[in-house]
């Protein structure tokens, strides 16, 4: 079937948060940092207030916020990095906001910034944040605060193992994390081979089309309603509720189209613009231009990690040691238990030991974006991977295959894993024709493995029988990658009609049944079991109705074409639209079909994928095209396949993205210096292979509705490793930062290949 939300997207139909229209509406701007660490020493706000237009100039004390921080919704007394909002300004129009916000005169004291990881870790470097500081709102939605990053990997489905004992890391290290197993330092002594290396990742931006842009209103009663593109309708509403001190049935939240999240639009600006509505009792807008959204957004962190790698003369891995350290800007961070929970349990690996840092510099602070980690740490792993296979003249592929981790396993944590499809996943690469065709002139060709352990939780759906004979199929969940067009397949499937049949619906925070936040690819196979029973339930109903009405075990029903027919006699029928009419009307004596599905699905299903890449490069100039790409995905069972295809073609786009120039910079003073689409990289068409192959694997997961499994994040992981080892392959050049960067050399220093290794 076509997307549901396709053709209000292609003719503009589909109304965003932009697009809505409320009475009485007001617009915010917001007064930024140009410093990246300091002190506020005043705010200077009567030039602002006294301009045409202008409702309120409002700082932090206007705002009754006592707490500093760089998540709080406007800085009181410091300032972390540079963009982070000092004051709002209220106004009738935008433009009237924008002018005034130009006239407020913040004054600062500046203190030295710790901007550069390698700087923040030093001994002497000046502390990012303050020992006090709370979790951020952000982290808190996702469970990942400074505290226990444990809770951020068990939403993602990861189990992160123990923490280092000290119960406050010391200087700007906010957590640790350290897995363990075996003796590492003998057996990388014993090993017949050892690779290793240290790989850089830089931090990126999400780059969705739609900034953010919030619309709140405070009602005359206390209550708040807030209208926001959201992933997460829950982290937002408890976000908003705690901002304000008010009770979680206080606060309704609208959730509009996500023009684009992928894991930057959880909770952001919601607190503050619910704040500017209460203090100015109008309806109130907040949106950001692009360049605001670079300064003020939460972007991916940056990453750096270091690898050794080694095996006996048969291939057989026998140690890993790695240390893996975040920059999350000016925030606690929580990707590092997801990182190493993954770099300890794709591979058979006896001995290990591997830590995880989360580091504070004087950044925005970084947060989620499509497989939070996990890119960054197959990049590290999948690359000496590669590299052993040459050291020991191995086939990669089959290197792979005989460490690949199998089910019950264990995995970094020690517990096994569940039913994976990493081995069906291999083989179906080793003879996927991008791998086995012969290579062209000046073209080489990489692999990589990749997968995400996850997310799940809780979930409940609605659905009805309408007059008109469809089904109403009530959701809390958010869309932002097909997945209502998913759910519409599943029920029409389950139920026995049509698709088209099928409408999805969406409630607000008081009326939309529960889901998991938009987020670690849980939402299809978290909500997809509640689908399912609500469906059945309500095909239960009705031929139930049916089989009095048609005086027929139910048995010996069928339902076809929008009608239930005793099977072998097709004249004896009821049409869904009557049998909706009797229902409705009391006639049954049953009252309206409506069900309710219920579910809590207590385990993650893991999602594998093996990575092909074709790359040419001109050895006169460096530059390199990817010729051809492979996708093999074991997605448990596909309910909608063009979404799933869709799916793995974006991520691998942005994949690319990082690979080829996607990269947020500073200058050493904390300044963004890649603060517009002219300045930041994005993948263009001249950036996408002509072929995009995409093979599904379906090896069913335990819990998913029908076996499936998610597909939300695999996409992105493996590609910087894949792309990477094919430019290894056809250069000699192993690349170990990204975006990556080739250098040319002379004729006469060169190897035969034109390169040096």
């Amino acid at each position: 079937m076509h997307r549901t939300e396709g053709e209000g997207k292609v003719t503009g139909r589909l109304a965003f948060t932009e697009d809505l229209r409320v009475a009485g509406l007001t617009h915010a701007k917001l007064v930024t940092s140009f410093v990246a660490s300091g002190v506020i020493r005043s705010v200077g706000t009567e030039a602002a207030a006294g301009m045409p237009g202008v409702l309120a100039v409002l700082t932090a004390a206007d705002l009754g916020l006592q707490d500093d921080g760089p998540d709080e919704p406007l800085a009181r007394s410091r300032v972390f990095h540079v963009g982070q909002p000092v004051a709002a300004v209220v106004a009738e129009t935008p433009e009237s906001a924008a002018d005034a916000a130009a006239a407020v005169d913040v004054e600062y004291d500046p203190l030295p910034a710790a901007v550069e990881l390698e700087r923040a870790l030093d001994a002497g470097a000046p502390r990012v944040l303050p020992e006090s500081l709370k979790a951020s709102d952000e982290a808190s939605a996702h469970g990942g605060d400074s505290v226990s990053a444990e809770n951020e990997a068990s939403l993602h489905g990861a189990e992160t193992g123990t923490e280092e004992p000290e119960a406050t890391p010391a200087g700007n290290v906010t957590s640790r994390v350290h897995l363990r197993r075996g003796q590492v330092d003998q057996a990388l002594a014993e090993a017949a081979a050892v690779v290793g290396g240290r790989y850089a990742v830089a931090r990126v931006h999400q780059g969705f089309l739609e900034p953010h842009v919030v619309t709140a209103e405070a009602g005359r009663d206390g209550s708040v309603t807030v209208w926001s593109p959201t992933q997460g309708i829950g982290a937002v509403r408890d976000a908003v509720a705690g901002a304000l001190g008010l009770r979680h049935s206080e606060v309704r939240l609208v959730t509009l189209p996500v023009g684009g999240g992928l894991g930057g639009k959880i909770v952001l600006l919601e607190p503050l613009v619910a704040h500017l509505a209460r203090a100015v009792q109008r309806p109130v807008r907040l949106s950001l231009t692009r360049n605001e959204e670079f300064l003020i957004g939460r972007p991916a962190p940056a990453a750096e990690l270091s690898m050794e790698l080694g095996a006996d003369a048969e291939g057989n891995l026998t140690a890993l040691r790695g240390q893996v350290a975040f920059d999350n800007g000016s925030g606690g961070g929580w990707h590092a238990g997801i990182a190493c929970e993954l770099l300890a349990s794709t591979y058979r690996v006896p001995n290990f030991s591997i830590e995880g840092s989360e580091v504070a510099t004087n950044k925005l602070p970084a947060s989620s974006y499509r497989a939070p980690g996990a890119p960054q740490a197959y990049f590290a792993l999948e690359s000496c991977v590669d590299e052993l296979a040459r050291k020991l003249s191995i086939d990669p592929l089959e290197l792979r295959l005989r460490n690949a981790s199998r089910e019950g396993d264990p995995r970094g944590s020690g517990s096994p894993w569940p039913r994976i499809g990493l081995v069906e996943c291999l083989e179906a690469a080793r003879r996927h024709p991008a791998y086995v065709a012969p290579r062209e002139d000046n073209e080489g060709v990489g692999v990589a493995a990749g997968s995400w352990i996850g997310g799940y939780g809780p979930a409940a759906a609605a659905c009805r029988l309408e007059p008109d004979g469809r089904l109403s199929l009530h959701l809390g969940s958010v869309d932002i990658s097909g997945s209502d067009t998913g759910f519409a397949v599943l029920a029409a499937e389950v139920f026995g009609i049509a698709p088209e049949g099928v409408r999805v619906v969406h409630g607000d925070t008081a009326t939309a049944p529960a889901a998991p936040m938009a987020a670690g690819s849980s939402t299809t196979y978290s909500v997809g079991p509640a689908v399912i029973q609500a469906a059945l339930e309500v095909r239960r109903e009705v031929l139930d109705i049916a089989s009095t009405h048609l005086e027929a075990a139910v048995e010996d029903l069928e339902l076809q074409d929008g009608e239930v027919r005793v099977k072998g006699a097709p004249f004896r029928k009821v049409s869904l639209v009557e049998i909706a009419h009797a229902a409705d009307s009391g006639q049954t004596g049953r009252g309206p079909v409506h069900a309710l599905g219920r579910v809590a699905v207590n385990a993650s299903a893991p999602m594998f994928t093996v990575h092909v890449a074709r790359v040419r490069v001109d050895d006169h100039t460096g530059a390199l095209r990817v010729t051809r790409y492979a996708a093999i995905h074991d997605i448990g069972h596909a309910l909608h396949t063009p979404d799933v295809v869709g799916q793995i073609h974006g991520g691998i786009v942005q994949g690319l993205g990082r690979a080829l120039g996607e990269e947020i910079a500073y200058d050493q003073d904390g300044q963004l210096r890649t603060g517009s689409f002219t300045d930041y990289y994005l993948p263009a068409i001249d950036t996408v292979p002509l072929e995009i192959d995409v093979e599904l694997v379906e090896v069913p997961s335990e819990q998913g509705p029908k076996g499936a499994r998610g597909i939300g994040e695999p996409p992105v992981v493996p590609v910087l490793a894949a792309v990477g080892n094919a430019i290894r392959d056809v250069t000699g050049q192993r690349l170990t930062s990204a975006p990556f960067e080739l250098q040319v050399v002379t004729p006469a220093a060169a190897p035969s290949n034109g390169y040096l290794e």
